[in-house]
């Protein structure tokens, strides 16, 4: 077994485990001496693993399917080996988009269909002054921040496809974007939304968990013939991640974590907004904390299912991100393969279903009927 493995991340909180797990030893007891490099966007970060550059990565989960699937980029089959986090996105607004949608909401906003609906009013106003369409940040197109968005607005009855723009922004640009007016809200993951919302730039409209939930969200991802051939290293390095994941979530510990994860080579944020997000409060003014805010994989939930990966596939068929085919679905569940969790782990548990605040029921035994209902609303 080679002991050696460089990890990709990108500085979000929900690589938390991923960076413990290193920095605090729990790799090293495996037999392993892991190289952490941060980087700085999704499409980066992919196209390293996939040629080499690195043997893991904290990966956005429908990118390791988008890959597999040679979706809008080359071919790489990549294989999800363990869910390293669910949930940990949220919607954030500009003070001045928060303040209109105030103004047209028929109900509280912190309601996703009264909000989706006030910004529906928003949207049309602007179309009757002539304003330019309002743009929205999303971390890249096979994102759950991109469906995230998408399923909030089309509840609303907005197109978000020609009602507005959706661009591309690594996380840590969000916040600087949303200050020079470049974007109106964004959706991304923790601590940025807590940035913005501190520096009194935006306003916090949902945890992406209102949306959906549980929102498989970031993944361990190994290119799937170099965990082949090593499956020993993989089950070690699974092992090392959910013994950190298991510290990161005692509340003993949240107070040295955060401050592992303010360091400049880590995430490099205020150690107090990262500790807050670690509680499951979004942001300074929240009194009462979410315990399904951010969620760190561990023995019962880390496991990766097919099931997740039929859901993902869903969202890009919604989206016209894929066409489906029967081997499409098939390569696109053999992505999240438990083997390596298993080999690692003898606990296993039956995937959460994933279900959002409006819409049909998700059935992975039927996924073109599921997409076809929203069509039929």
């Amino acid at each position: 077994m080679t002991p050696d493995v460089k990890i990709g991340f990108i500085p979000l909180v929900d690589a938390a485990s991923l960076l413990v797990a290193a920095d605090k030893g729990f790799a090293a007891d495996e037999g392993l001496a892991v190289e952490l490099v941060r980087d700085v966007s999704w499409s980066n970060m992919r196209d390293r693993l996939a040629i080499g550059h690195y043997d893991a990565a904290h990966l956005l989960a429908p990118m390791a399917v988008a890959s597999t699937l040679g979706l809008s980029h080359v071919r790489v089959k990549l294989v999800a080996a363990l869910n390293l986090a669910a949930n940990g996105n949220a919607i954030t607004v500009s003070r001045a988009l928060h303040a209109q949608m105030t103004q047209a909401a028929d109900g509280a906003l912190g309601n996703p269909a009264v909000s989706a609906r006030a910004l529906r009013s928003v949207i049309r106003d602007r179309e009757r002054r002539g304003d330019d369409p309002l743009t929205f940040g999303m971390t890249f197109p096979f994102s759950t921040h991109n469906y995230q968005l998408r399923y909030w607005m089309a509840e609303g009855g907005i197109d978000p496809d020609h009602d507005l723009r959706l661009v591309v922004l690594p996380p840590p640009y969000m916040v600087d974007n949303l200050a020079k007016g470049q974007v109106d809200g964004f959706c991304v993951g923790a601590p940025w939304n807590a940035v913005a919302a501190d520096a009194g730039l935006g306003v916090i409209l949902h945890p992406g968990c209102a949306i959906f939930h549980p929102a498989p969200e970031k993944t361990l991802a190994l290119r799937d013939d170099v965990a082949a051939r090593d499956p020993q290293r993989a089950a070690a390095l699974i092992r090392a991640v959910m013994r950190a994941a298991d510290f990161v979530r005692d509340p003993e510990n949240r107070a040295e974590v955060a401050a592992l994860l303010a360091r400049p080579d880590r995430v490099g944020v205020d150690a107090q907004t990262i500790r807050r997000t670690l509680d499951g409060r979004l942001d300074a003014q929240a009194r009462t904390a979410q315990a399904d805010y951010l969620l760190f994989g561990d023995a019962r939930t880390g496991r990766p299912d097919p099931y997740q990966a039929a859901w993902l596939y869903a969202q890009m068929l919604r989206w016209r991100q894929a066409a489906f085919s029967p081997e499409h679905l098939r390569m696109a569940r053999a992505v999240f393969d438990p083997r390596f969790f298993d080999a690692a782990c003898a606990t296993a548990a039956p995937p959460t279903p994933i279900r959002a605040f409006a819409g049909p029921a998700f059935d992975a035994d039927d996924i073109r009927a599921y997409v076809a209902a929203f069509g039929r609303r």
